[in-house]
């Protein structure tokens, strides 16, 4: 699809949904929020500044446990990547779930840093990371814009496709 295409429905579906909370978008776009495994290194999943939430890094975790692996450009698709993205925006709104009990608890996505487990040649990697952009702009409308870093790194933990961290601010 067309970059422009796209864009115009987002802002459809941020149009569309501004009025409901982000627990009712969440619930009428069908996403289930899977448990959130314990970490799998020395850190926790979240810490609150303030009215900040910095949220570790995560990946794209299928409900089975097992992660989407691979290099991007290598043993995965673009397109494939911005699933694996999109999953981890999953994962993470589970994270914030977990933590609120309320996703309206939630006054804006502030700040994404997203990771491509990238081949030398592969150069889509903001492409990758919409995945996991789109989805929160799905779920939280206009509060789910937010400032953004994408890059490629030659490798992941356990070979995850993407890791996405991010900040969020609290009403």
């Amino acid at each position: 699809m067309k970059p422009i295409f796209l864009l115009a429905i987002l802002l459809w579906l941020t149009a569309r949904t501004s009025a409901q909370s982000h627990e009712q978008r969440l619930q009428q776009l069908h996403l289930e929020l899977p448990p959130v495994p314990e970490a799998i290194g020395s850190y926790v999943d979240v810490v609150q500044v303030g009215k900040l939430l910095y949220l570790s890094g995560k990946g794209p975790r299928k409900a089975s446990g097992e992660y989407i692996s691979g290099k991007l450009g290598k043993d995965l698709s673009t397109e494939q990547g911005y699933e694996a993205a999109s999953l981890t925006a999953i994962n993470q709104i589970a994270v914030l779930k977990q933590k609120l009990g309320d996703l309206d608890k939630v006054k804006r996505i502030v700040k994404v840093n997203g990771y491509v487990n990238s081949d030398n040649q592969f150069y889509e990697q903001p492409k990758v990371i919409n995945g996991f952009s789109d989805l929160l702009i799905k779920v939280f409308g206009e509060s789910g814009q937010h400032a953004r870093t994408a890059l490629g790194t030659n490798t992941l933990p356990l070979n995850m496709a993407v890791e996405v961290e991010m900040i969020v601010e609290l009403k």
